[in-house]
């Protein structure tokens, strides 16, 4: 066990701590993820002026049928918290690139849809975005490599939502 996870008798009987090769597992993809998110955020800041996450908004709504979409499904897309979506929205509307309106037929409801300029903000952006993704990800991996990623973080991804995240 190394000196991190070295705990009382009690505690170690409670806990079943990483191997290394878990930790390392880990680590790495929690590396990956930070470092992929910074540089696409850094990429599409210089190509379109827009955060990682406000192009994530613009491209599901844009992709949602209709171009509408509820904030509620939105957040859970998206995984953000309902505080931190409406910040982003709220960035985004001051910006012209998305409309809301009360749901016709949910009092509670908002839905949001992509306006002209926002289609032309995600046009602008994502081939820049698209072809970094490929490069770094897509790329980087043979088919068979993309497919186990596929699986594997698709159980991972289940488990969470199962939590009730």
């Amino acid at each position: 066990m190394s000196e991190v996870n070295e705990v009382t008798a009690g505690e170690a009987n409670e806990v079943k701590w990483l191997s290394d090769q878990e930790q390392q597992a880990w680590v790495t993809l929690v590396t990956a993820s930070a470092l992929l998110d910074r540089v696409l955020d850094q990429q599409l800041r210089a190509d379109a002026g827009l955060s990682h996450v406000q192009y994530g908004i613009l491209a599901r709504i844009a992709q949602a049928p209709g171009g509408e979409l509820r904030m509620v499904a939105l957040a859970d897309a998206l995984a953000v918290s309902r505080s931190g979506l409406s910040y982003q929205m709220a960035q985004l509307e001051k910006q012209g690139l998305i409309t809301r309106r009360a749901c016709e037929t949910d009092d509670r409801g908002v839905l949001a849809s992509v306006t002209p300029l926002g289609m032309e903000k995600l046009r602008l952006a994502a081939p820049g975005h698209v072809s970094l993704v490929r490069e770094l990800v897509l790329d980087a991996l043979t088919p068979k490599q993309l497919a186990s990623l596929v699986d594997s973080l698709a159980k991972v991804q289940r488990r969470i939502i199962d939590r009730g995240v």
